[in-house]
């Protein structure tokens, strides 16, 4: 068996240890979608949704700040989920020069689909496996990894009773 250099490298392969578990979790979540939610919406596309839903229309930018991700890969995505009907452009209200993005009625209809399904069965299923995590860093993103290994998120999702949404998030922030 080879060695795995990412994680025997430690604080100087974070990054990739980190992409690596991000990527895991994005398939474990694909999978789990199919599953229980009945639905192929690509991974990343979740974020998007929940941001709208939380947030409201939002123009590229302040879409892009509120995930956390460059402008050009949000407006990819974006572009994607139009092309799908969950998602349009409008002139904003306050500046006719600034586009902002909305869920459409299919958008919403799939974010309220998501709330009572995929989003509540992922966030039980990652808190499962993050239970046991103790000690340093690199110790807990071993655990992860071994966890998920061990017991993938849809394994950990069958015949367990979902919470709703609302109370395992936390609350939108207030913006100035």
């Amino acid at each position: 068996m080879s060695e795995d250099v990412v994680r025997a490298l430690g604080y100087a392969t974070l990054g990739s240890r980190l992409k690596r578990i991000g990527e895991i979790l994005q398939a474990q979540t694909q999978i789990v979608a199919a599953e229980l939610a009945g639905t192929d919406l690509p991974t990343p596309h979740n974020p998007v949704l929940a941001a709208l839903d939380r947030q409201g229309p939002l123009s590229i930018g302040d879409l892009a700040k509120a995930l956390g991700q460059s402008q050009p890969g949000v407006t990819r995505l974006i572009n994607k989920m139009k092309s799908d009907g969950l998602v349009e452009a409008s002139a904003s209200k306050q500046d006719r020069r600034v586009t902002t993005i909305g869920l459409t009625t299919k958008g919403k209809a799939l974010v309220a689909h998501l709330k009572e399904t995929l989003w509540p069965a992922i966030t039980l299923a990652v808190a499962d496996a993050c239970n046991d995590l103790e000690g340093p860093l690199l110790d807990q993103l071993a655990g992860l990894e071994e966890a998920l290994a061990a017991q993938p998120l849809s394994s950990r999702c069958k015949d367990k009773p979902l919470q709703a949404w609302d109370s395992l998030q936390t609350p939108p922030e207030d913006t100035p």
